[in-house]
């Protein structure tokens, strides 16, 4: 469900504050982006849940490259807790940090056994006990699987794109979260970190972004013009 956007006949300046302004970029947001979606590749919700756990410090591409196979030989969460930890390792090893990651996952696999039935739970509380996860985790599960906004997915395009459309002076994520929660309506919360990273990946990168191409470029305080 997308919240009503009372939009103003008036034209908006990059300088308005930001109350004023998001309504009219998350409308444009949506127009330029119909297909948003969360792009780990998953079939369920433990899929989700240690994908997203991997995706740490790489990029989704490269976490879809090697679940395919790491699901293949667990499927669930009883499986993988009782893997052989070099067998996980060696899979997930292209993801970076891979030894850390198979102790999270692991482990987390093992308290999903021990403390939900194997199932991954539907509470922000509940997900904040597994290893290896933290709030933009959280809020990915509950946002994808369970459809519950509990609060707004920050990874590194979000904070980017956030500051720069002068929706938050932090850099911080956690502070960034709650910049957004308290800018942005509840309803919008699960939507807008999609938005925001679909358009940082398509055209405000961190390095060069593309202003001339950007459907924000005039309510945009960080435009290049």
């Amino acid at each position: 469900m997308t919240a009503d956007l009372d939009l103003s006949e008036q034209p908006l300046s990059p300088d308005a504050p930001a109350a004023e302004r998001w309504p009219e970029i998350v409308r444009r947001l949506r127009e330029r982006h119909p297909d948003v979606h969360v792009a780990l590749d998953h079939q369920n919700p433990f899929e989700l849940l240690i994908a997203t756990i991997l995706s740490a410090q790489t990029t989704d591409v490269r976490v879809n490259e090697v679940t395919p196979a790491l699901f293949a030989a667990y499927p669930d969460a009883a499986a993988l807790a009782a893997a052989e930890r070099e067998d996980v390792e060696a899979i997930i090893r292209p993801t970076g940090f891979f030894r850390q990651k198979a102790r999270f996952i692991q482990e987390t696999a093992q308290r999903l056994v021990d403390a939900y039935g194997g199932e991954v739970p539907g509470e922000m509380e509940q997900l904040l006990t597994l290893t290896g996860v933290a709030r933009k985790t959280a809020n990915v599960v509950l946002g994808e699987i369970f459809g519950v906004a509990e609060g707004v997915v920050v990874d590194t395009h979000v904070k980017r794109l956030a500051k720069r459309l002068g929706f938050t002076e932090e850099t911080n994520a956690g502070k960034v979260e709650r910049d957004l929660m308290e800018l942005l309506p509840q309803e919008v919360w699960i939507e807008i970190s999609s938005l925001l990273i679909f358009h940082g990946r398509r055209i405000c990168s961190a390095r060069n972004p593309d202003c001339a191409a950007c459907p924000l470029v005039d309510v945009c305080p960080s435009a290049v013009t």
